[in-house]
């Protein structure tokens, strides 16, 4: 009876792919945070820290702000005119500087720092007028004068336990991808 020598071969050549998958996968989950931190960085962490702080802010949720406004473009101009790191509404900016008794111009508002105290400013006052994230956030991207009208008219409800009912798709998308990031950043980055 002849022996069958394949086999062997065969069964080295399993091991080998089994293992060559589970180095694979284990290098996989050792970078994927430093993937994910490369995709959602913490660029201004001096701005974002010193004024999250001074506002009461969780950095994270700044963060998560700035990378949907402008990806860290500091030089970010929407076709709305909205300015900067935060994109802040050139009116929104003046009312919020004003309320912390500062002067600024245009020009200003696209400095990183002045942009994100303002912007952090400007969400800090939302939060605390709606008392509500998700609120804040939609009125942060429609604005104020929509956001009130929808719970006038009970689009939304004051608790904000609706926003799934924002009649805007962009501000719906908005609130979304900003509670995704904030969960993202939350993730890599709290301790």
């Amino acid at each position: 009876m002849a022996k069958n020598y394949n086999k062997k071969p065969h069964k080295v050549k399993v091991i080998f792919a089994v293992l060559l998958i589970i180095c694979i996968v284990i290098l996989f989950l050792a970078m994927k945070d430093i993937i994910l931190k490369i995709n959602y960085p913490q660029k201004y962490s001096e701005y974002v820290e010193k004024y999250s702080q001074e506002y009461e802010i969780d950095e994270e949720l700044v963060y998560a702000m700035i990378k949907a406004e402008s990806n860290f473009n500091e030089k970010a101009i929407s076709s709305k005119d909205a300015l900067g790191l935060m994109q802040i509404i050139e009116s929104t900016a003046y009312e919020t500087a004003e309320k912390l008794q500062k002067s600024i111009t245009k020009e200003d508002i696209l400095d990183p720092e002045i942009n994100i105290c303002l912007g952090t400013k400007y969400i800090s006052t939302l939060i605390q007028r709606y008392e509500n994230l998700e609120l804040a956030i939609a009125a942060y991207n429609a604005g104020i004068g929509n956001v009130d009208t929808w719970i006038k008219n009970g689009i939304l409800k004051a608790d904000g336990s609706n926003i799934e009912n924002i009649p805007y798709k962009e501000t719906n998308n908005y609130v979304r991808k900003i509670l995704r990031d904030y969960k993202i950043y939350k993730e890599l980055y709290s301790q």
